[in-house]
């Protein structure tokens, strides 16, 4: 699914979700870097993110993965 990572106004990192209208904080990420981990959503969904370089400039869309459980 389509995902917009980007930061909002308090600087903290948020995924909209275009397809459900749902924008949510990002809470935890698995990994230091955002990228090639999962990520959990303030509402509880599990999103994987693609492999990217730690200096990806914000503002982007990227096609993420939602996992069960």
């Amino acid at each position: 699914m389509k995902v917009m990572i980007r930061k909002n106004a308090a600087g903290e990192l948020t995924a909209y979700v275009p397809k459900k209208d749902l924008e949510e904080p990002i809470t935890d990420c698995q990994k230091p870097e955002l990228w090639g981990g999962v990520v959990t959503l303030a509402n509880g969904w599990r999103l994987e993110l693609p492999e990217m370089p730690s200096d990806t400039r914000l503002p982007i869309t990227v096609e993420a993965r939602r996992l069960e459980g």
